[in-house]
C-alpha cells in the first residue's frame, strides 16, 4: 500500500509543479526532444556537437529559416500556405546584391564599402519583399485565387526573376557593413553580449511583474510568488547559459591580429576574446519579440487568430479578411527580405541557389512548432524552436557523415511524426482547433 502511494505521488507532484508554473506542456515536449537530439549527436560525434563553436554555428544557420518561420505561423494560422518564400528570398537577395555591386557604384557613384551602400540596399530589398508579398496577398484575398496556386506560381516566377537579375552569376563580395548581419562577421563581442544578457533578464522580470500586476488588477488567478520567482530564475539561467556558451567560442589568434591591424593597433600578447552573440541571432530575437507582441497584444494579432479559427464568424464580426490576407502576406514578404539579408551576408555573396528548399524548411519548422494546418493555432516561439530542431538534425547528421538525401528523408519522417503527435495531443487534451 505504501509503495503504491509513493509511486503515484511523484507524477502528481510533477503535474502540480507544471500547473503552478503554468508551463506549456507542448513546449516542454519540444525542449525535451531538442535536448535528446543534442545528447544523441554529442555521443555520436565524440563530444563535438555541443562545443561552443558548433552551437555558435548552429545559431547562425538557424536564424534565416527561423525568421521566415515566424511569418509562416501567421500565414498558416489564417488557413493559407506560402510556397514561394525561398524563391522570394532569392529575388530579394539578388536585388540587394545588384544594388551593392552595380546600382550604388555605377548610378550613384558610391563605393562598395561606402557607409550608405548597405542601408540603401537593405531598404530597397525590404521594399521589394513588401511589394511582392502584398501583391501575392492581393491575389489570394481579393481575386480569391487559392494561396497554394498563387505561391506555387510565385515559387517558379521569383526563383527565375532572381536568376534573370544576376544572369545566373554569383554576385560578390558584398559590402562589409552588409556582411555584419551574417553571423561570424558581425557579433556583439563578450562585453556587449553580457550587457545584452543583463538587459534581457531585467526585461523578463519586468514582463513577469507586469503580467502578474495586470492579472491582479482584473482579479484573475495568479501563480504563487515562489512559482513566479522560479520561472524568472529559469529564464535568467537560460539567458546566462546561452551567452556564456557563445562567449566561450574564441576568436582565432590570426583573426584577432587582423582586427587590431585594421585599427592600426598592436594586439596585446596572450589576448583571448570570444565572439559573443551574432548580430543575426540578435535580429532573430528582436523579430521574435515583435511578432509575439503582434500576436498577443495587438488588434491585428487578434484578427489573424480569429480569422483562422472561424473565417465565417470573423467576416460576420466585421473583420476585413481580404485586407487581412494582404497584410499577412506583405509581412511574410518583409521577413523573406530580412532573411535574405542574413543568408546572403553569411555567405558574403549572392549565389544562384540561395534559399533552395527553404520553403519546405520554413513550413516544417512552423508545423513542428505546433502551428495547426487547420488554422487558428500557432506560436512564434514554437516555430523558432521547430527551426532549431530541424537545423540540429541536419547539422548533427552532417557531422556524423550522413549524405544529404538521407538527411532529407529523416527530416521528412520527423515532420510527419510531429504532425501525428500534435494530432494525438489535441485529441487527448480535447482541443478541436
Amino acid at each position: 500500500m505504501t509503495d503504491t502511494t509513493s509511486g503515484e505521488s511523484a507524477p502528481t507532484k510533477s503535474r502540480n509543479l507544471i500547473a503552478a508554473l503554468e508551463l506549456d506542456t507542448r513546449l516542454l515536449g519540444m525542449i525535451g526532444a531538442f535536448i535528446v537530439i543534442c545528447l544523441i549527436f554529442n555521443v555520436l560525434t565524440d563530444g563535438r556537437f555541443m562545443t561552443p563553436r558548433n552551437i555558435f554555428n548552429l545559431t547562425i544557420q538557424t536564424a534565416s529559416v527561423a525568421i521566415m518561420a515566424t511569418g509562416m505561423v501567421f500565414v498558416i494560422v489564417t488557413r493559407h500556405i506560402d510556397l514561394s518564400v525561398g524563391a522570394l528570398l532569392a529575388t530579394c537577395s539578388a536585388i540587394m546584391a545588384m544594388m551593392q555591386t552595380v546600382v550604388t557604384p555605377d548610378w550613384l557613384g558610391l563605393g562598395l564599402n561606402h557607409p550608405a551602400t548597405a542601408p540603401i540596399a537593405i531598404v530597397v530589398g525590404i521594399l521589394a519583399g513588401l511589394i511582392i508579398g502584398a501583391f501575392q496577398g492581393w491575389m489570394v484575398g481579393y481575386l480569391t485565387i487559392p494561396a497554394f496556386i498563387v505561391t506555387l506560381g510565385g515559387y517558379l516566377v521569383w526563383r527565375n526573376v532572381a536568376w534573370h537579375l544576376t544572369k545566373g552569376q554569383t554576385i560578390g563580395p558584398l559590402d562589409e557593413n552588409f556582411q555584419l548581419f551574417g553571423g561570424i562577421n558581425g557579433t556583439l563581442g563578450e562585453t556587449w553580449s553580457w550587457v545584452f544578457a543583463a538587459g534581457a533578464i531585467l526585461a523578463s522580470f519586468y514582463a513577469l511583474w507586469q503580467s502578474r500586476r495586470a492579472k491582479v488588477a482584473h482579479e484573475f488567478p495568479v501563480k504563487p510568488v515562489w512559482a513566479e520567482l522560479a520561472l524568472g530564475a529559469i529564464i535568467a539561467a537560460v539567458i546566462v547559459g546561452f551567452v556564456a556558451i557563445l562567449n566561450a567560442y574564441e576568436i582565432p589568434e590570426r583573426r584577432l591580429e587582423r582586427i587590431f591591424e585594421a585599427r592600426g593597433e598592436v594586439m596585446p600578447e596572450g589576448l583571448v576574446m570570444g565572439y559573443g552573440i551574432p548580430i543575426s541571432v540578435l535580429l532573430l530575437i528582436v523579430i521574435a519579440i515583435v511578432m509575439t507582441v503582434v500576436a498577443r497584444r495587438t488588434r491585428l494579432g487578434r484578427y489573424i487568430f480569429a480569422t483562422g479559427g472561424n473565417p465565417e464568424a470573423a467576416v460576420l464580426a466585421g473583420i476585413n479578411t481580404r485586407m487581412l490576407t494582404v497584410k499577412v502576406f506583405a509581412m511574410m514578404g518583409v521577413l523573406c527580405a530580412i532573411s535574405a539579408i542574413v543568408a546572403s551576408s553569411r555567405q558574403t555573396f549572392h549565389s544562384n541557389d540561395i534559399g533552395t528548399l527553404d520553403e519546405l524548411r520554413v513550413i516544417a519548422a512552423a508545423v513542428i512548432g505546433g502551428t495547426a494546418l487547420s488554422g487558428g493555432m500557432g506560436t512564434i516561439y514554437g516555430a523558432i524552436l521547430g527551426a532549431l530542431i530541424m537545423q540540429s538534425l541536419q547539422s548533427g547528421m552532417a557531422m556524423v557523415g550522413v549524405d544529404a538525401p538521407y538527411q532529407n528523408i529523416v527530416v521528412g519522417m520527423v515532420l510527419v511524426l510531429a504532425v501525428y503527435i500534435d494530432i494525438v495531443y489535441r485529441r487527448r487534451t480535447g482541443d478541436k482547433t
